[in-house]
């Protein structure tokens, strides 16, 4: 009876499986169906036709311009992780462009930044060999040309007056007392009097109140020291005259690089002044005292000058032939494609040749060869990298939730430096803010001031508090890159031209502040159609966007990317 029951129930459960298959087995089945669609549809990404670098998970309006979202392409099927695909449409607007990998050989070329100085060497200084009070000056202004044996000044001099009626006295005694007069004149000749103006004196028997003071050498005048009616003492400078001819450029050599220079190395020098033309020279001394302060040492180059192409103070570039390597074959990406956060450094690869795919890769770097870094570590030969728009594509793959530079938008500084460095920094950064808001208002004239303050704020930073070694080298690549940005908006009479400076500028700061860290937080922004649509960033006090790219033409264009956080 029992056993019976058993089976009864074991047929009641199999029958009841059996008709709830027959009828609802089609809608489960459709219902599966309709479940898979609701994932794929919530997979779709929406994207602004004229702004493709806002991706949302939902339509809407974009935050940037205000028009509708439009279907993104297809998902990332196929994807890992950490790697994220952007549109053809957002290639082409950020003009992303990729390089593939090569390897460099031995003997490589280097390129240097510098500054043309005086030749030391043929620098002279005119002194005054007697005291007294300067009369005339014939000298200018500073610059002016003189030839040696010109009148340079003539002085009142009390003890040269003196003199010179010691000697008319001791004239009268020559026969009786030889070695008196002998001595006299020998006193003028200390002076540096001639034989002839000595004579002078003897022949009209008369004194000269005023005498001159001659040119010794020939060339430029730099450095006027006095003015007429000055009193000057015996072996006072006067003038302070340079040779031209030939001139010096001193180029720095970071700590890292030393090794790779030695003298008599061929050395191709190009300036601004003279950008399709290309002096040579070589390599005609290294500095063997490091500069504590920058980690440098100078690097001297003596070029030619008798054309008078050459003036002291111009900033100039300098190839260096016959760099060596320690290894025969060395791999070199472009400085374009790095991109630096605290003591890491990263590029972007593209995963896939036929399609966008991009993901994130740190690398360690070797020695700077000019304009690229040598890579020792986390690319191969034959990677396709991003040498052009890698902002761009790292902005893209915070919005896209993909492994970053800043690993998300809440990103930490890098380095532990003291707090004195932070403050130093930080009056660069008001600096910048005052030009940033100058940009806003298109107003050049204040751009260019606040520039020069932003510049003497950056010359004011103390290297040696960066005991670092890492962190030291990293300020000096940046601070580079702010003089260089800097000048070229104090130079500008366009408005354009500066606010191309300041993207620069921006990069290179963004850059310090997360490395280094600041005492306040910041926040980074993003203008996608700055630069001809290329997209540009900056820093700002508040999340308010005020767009210094275009001012009052497009005042509220942008986005917060990073919020930098004081560490």
């Amino acid at each position: 009876m029992k056993n019976s029951k058993v089976i009864i129930y074991v047929g009641l459960l199999l029958a009841g499986v059996l008709i709830g298959w027959f009828l609802f087995g089609g809608s489960s089945k459709q219902d599966t169906n309709h479940k898979h669609d609701e994932v794929a549809e919530s997979n779709q990404m929406w994207t602004c036709s004229m702004h493709p670098q806002i991706m949302q998970p939902e339509p809407g309006d974009c935050p940037i311009c205000g028009m509708d979202l439009i279907p993104a392409e297809a998902g990332a099927d196929g994807l890992t992780a950490d790697q994220f695909r952007l549109t053809p449409n957002a290639m082409a607007l950020a003009d992303i462009q990729t390089s593939v990998v090569g390897v460099g050989k031995e003997n490589l070329s280097s390129k240097l930044s510098g500054k043309l100085v005086e030749n030391e060497e043929a620098n002279k200084v005119q002194a005054s060999y007697f005291s007294g009070r300067i009369e005339q000056l014939y000298v200018s202004f500073t610059g002016e040309k003189v030839n040696k044996g010109q009148i340079l000044a003539t002085i009142y001099s009390p003890e040269l007056y003196a003199a010179q009626q010691e000697l008319i006295t001791a004239l009268s005694l020559k026969e009786s007392q030889p070695e008196l007069y002998k001595a006299v004149r020998n006193k003028l000749k200390l002076w540096k009097l001639s034989e002839s103006q000595i004579n002078q004196i003897e022949e009209t028997g008369k004194v000269k109140e005023n005498f001159p003071v001659y040119a010794n050498v020939s060339g430029t005048v730099t450095d006027k020291l006095v003015e007429a009616g000055d009193y000057v003492k015996q072996g006072q400078a006067l003038l302070k005259i340079a040779n031209l001819n030939s001139v010096w450029a001193h180029f720095d050599v970071y700590e890292n690089q030393i090794e790779q220079f030695k003298e008599g190395q061929e050395v191709k020098v190009t300036t601004n002044a003279y950008p399709n033309k290309a002096f040579k020279g070589t390599v005609d001394f290294i500095d063997p005292i490091l500069n504590t302060k920058t980690r440098t040492v100078t690097l001297r180059v003596v070029l030619n000058n008798k054309d008078s192409v050459f003036k002291p103070g111009m900033f100039v570039s300098a190839e260096v032939e016959g760099v060596n390597n320690n290894s025969n074959e060395v791999l070199t990406v472009p400085s374009s494609a790095i991109l630096w956060t605290g003591e890491r450094s990263v590029v972007y690869l593209k995963t896939n040749p036929n399609e966008p795919v991009f993901e994130m890769r740190e690398v360690t770097l070797g020695n700077k060869q000019g304009d690229s870094y040598e890579i020792l570590n986390g690319l191969s030969w034959g990677d396709e990298i991003v040498t052009n728009g890698t902002f761009t594509v790292d902005a893209a793959a915070q919005l896209q939730g993909k492994k970053s530079m800043m690993n998300g938008n809440r990103s930490q500084v890098g380095f532990e430096v003291p707090q004195a460095f932070k403050n130093e920094l930080q009056q660069v950064y008001e600096a910048y803010i005052e030009l940033k808001d100058a940009l806003v208002q298109t107003d050049l004239n204040l751009a260019k001031s606040s520039a020069s303050q932003l510049e003497e704020k950056t010359q004011a930073v103390d290297m040696e508090l960066l005991t670092n070694d890492k962190a030291h080298l990293e300020w000096m690549e940046i601070l580079k890159a702010l003089k260089s940005s800097t000048q070229t908006i104090k130079q500008t009479n366009q408005i354009d031209e500066a606010r191309m400076g300041f993207k620069t500028l921006s990069e290179n700061l963004i850059k310090a502040i997360q490395t280094f860290g600041i005492g306040e937080t910041t926040y980074k922004q993003y203008c996608p159609m700055a630069d001809s649509d290329k997209g540009a960033y900056w820093l700002s006090k508040e999340k308010e966007i005020l767009n210094p790219y275009f001012g009052d033409k497009m005042l509220k264009c942008g986005e917060v990317k990073e919020t930098i956080y004081n560490k």
